[in-house]
């Protein structure tokens, strides 16, 4: 009978293992391993960001524009195209270059959030009407922004929070993906 209980033991051990690393491998999804940690595909990594905060992660992403004038940020898409993340150039980058626009970069660094509050976004709204009311040809973009706010609002009001976070990358280092 302990025999029996040992294996029944055993085998539920083994089973929850299996369970959790399942679990990992969803969140990671289509990571491959870069010294031992996941490589995240960034529409995987923005799921679990609030997860991540202010540990060390290597995210996939495409280059969408590089600052002209310093090179010290670019912002990256993944596969959806509809969000996008700030990458600053720390640690061993020291900048990026123009011609890594469209390149598919695997970036290492620290990831970071900046809460908005309830208050920021309001002051946000007030700037943004005034802006809207001079009709200074900027009538589009003020659309724009207003429907981000309001979408930042009900955000909030759907996961029932006084803040919306936005995510950034202190990145410290980078490969280029080739094909």
């Amino acid at each position: 009978m302990k025999k029996l209980l040992l294996f029944a033991a055993v085998l539920l051990l083994a089973a929850s293992c299996n369970s959790n690393k399942t679990e990992q491998t969803d969140q990671a999804e289509d990571a491959s391993a870069v010294a031992g940690a996941p490589v995240y595909k960034l529409d995987s990594l923005l799921v679990i960001a609030d997860q991540m905060v202010d540990k060390t992660v290597t995210v996939r992403g495409f280059v969408t524009h590089t600052c002209k004038h310093s090179g010290k940020r670019c912002f990256i898409v993944g596969d959806d195209q509809k969000t996008s993340v700030r990458v600053e150039a720390k640690g061993e980058i020291g900048g990026f270059n123009r011609e890594l626009i469209g390149s598919e970069l695997a970036i290492t660094g620290v990831l970071k959030e900046r809460r908005m509050t309830k208050e920021y976004i309001d002051q946000y709204e007030e700037q943004v009407k005034e802006k809207k009311a001079q009709e200074d040809g900027s009538a589009e973009t003020c659309e724009a922004e207003l429907s981000n706010i309001n979408g930042m609002r009900d955000w909030m009001k759907a996961n029932n929070k006084d803040y919306y976070s936005t995510y950034y990358i202190d990145g410290e280092s980078y490969d280029v993906i080739e094909g």
